[in-house]
């Protein structure tokens, strides 16, 4: 089955400064069981980058939601993004870049008003 992806970085400046080589990595499960057992975390922050590897419609126990609703598929992965950049103290606003992968660019661009509710 093919899932649409939302790939997204972050980068928020912070009015502190951090030593440059000495920063720690914080690490964000959003599904702690699916991201340990496929060996990855949703999101890393480090120093005042944010990182979130990708976000596809799926439940908690890792199986896909919404099969055959693109614009719920889409809703589903802008809600797990904002749960991360809530997390980090983030909005959308942060979001400096995003890469959209999806198996259906005419669909998402039809549905594009959503995205720029965000």
């Amino acid at each position: 089955m093919k899932k649409n992806k939302t790939e997204t970085t972050v980068e928020k400046s912070e009015s502190t400064a951090t030593i440059v080589g000495n920063e720690t990595p914080d690490y964000f499960l959003l599904r702690p069981d699916v991201e340990k057992a496929y060996g990855y975390s949703h999101a890393v922050k480090i120093g005042n980058d944010i990182k979130i590897s990708d976000a596809v419609s799926m439940d908690d126990d890792g199986n896909p939601t919404a099969i055959g609703d693109f614009e719920q598929q889409m809703k589903n992965c802008y809600a797990d993004l904002d749960k991360v950049l809530k997390h980090y103290g983030c909005t959308f606003d942060d979001v400096v870049v995003e890469n959209v992968f999806t198996t259906n660019m005419p669909k998402f661009l039809e549905l594009s008003g959503y995205r720029a509710e965000i």
